[in-house]
């Protein structure tokens, strides 16, 4: 998983991972966006915003709650889940974008 920088041009979908440091279910939503970037490997880009250290991308998201994970598809989003999710949930959106 790599930091966010700008999605628009990418040419496969991307999950965005809006988290912060100090939140505790943050730190659970990790291992699960890790097994999903071994499940999709190339497929999709799996992508990691610290909302404390870019301020300005969690503004234009409007992310109020971490974590936040935003699919995208084409640079529009596709599903949008606040709070921890699971890997099945995920897994079901991605998989019908693919």
């Amino acid at each position: 998983m790599t930091s966010f920088e700008e999605v628009e041009d990418l040419d496969k979908p991307v999950l965005i991972d809006f988290f912060a440091t100090w939140c505790g279910p943050c730190r659970m939503q990790t291992p699960i966006m890790e097994e999903l970037e071994k499940k999709y490997g190339g497929r999709i880009e799996i992508k990691k915003v610290d909302v404390d250290s870019n301020v300005e991308l969690a503004n234009r998201y409007n992310i109020m709650v971490v974590p936040t994970i935003v699919l995208e598809k084409d640079g529009k989003e596709v599903r949008r889940w606040l709070g921890v999710t699971s890997k099945e949930e995920l897994s079901r959106a991605i998989d019908e974008i693919l």
